[in-house]
């Protein structure tokens, strides 16, 4: 299991699959950053001209990245050797929803 020493400092990319309340996709979205805290309300990276953004701190579900290039989706960006993966599914009920969640992450949601 990783601990907190291990992912702080790493660039995490994170891919999010969104359902809405019938199980039903919305949309599906990748993120990265550096990751800048790490605390019992949630791990935090900073991204590049976008607001913070904070998944669980679950330790469980962050694994090394094998070396190479990770195209995002929905911008074409090539993110090269992230040190860090996690995945998340989550439910939205909303496009607003959606939108605050793509700009925060799970922040809402963990306090």
């Amino acid at each position: 299991m990783k601990e907190i020493d291990s992912v702080l400092n790493k660039t995490l990319l994170i891919g999010v699959t969104v359902l809405d309340d019938e199980e039903k996709l919305i949309e599906q979205f990748q993120t990265y950053g550096v990751v800048i805290l790490v605390d019992a309300d949630g791990i935090t990276i900073e991204r590049k001209n976008m607001s913070n953004f904070v998944i669980p701190p679950d330790f469980n579900n962050i694994f090394d990245a094998e070396p190479g290039g990770y195209n995002l989706r929905e911008t074409g960006e090539t993110i090269s050797d992230p040190d860090l993966l996690s995945t998340w599914t989550v439910n939205c009920a909303s496009s607003d929803e959606v939108g605050n969640f793509k700009e925060h992450g799970f922040s809402r949601w963990l306090k």
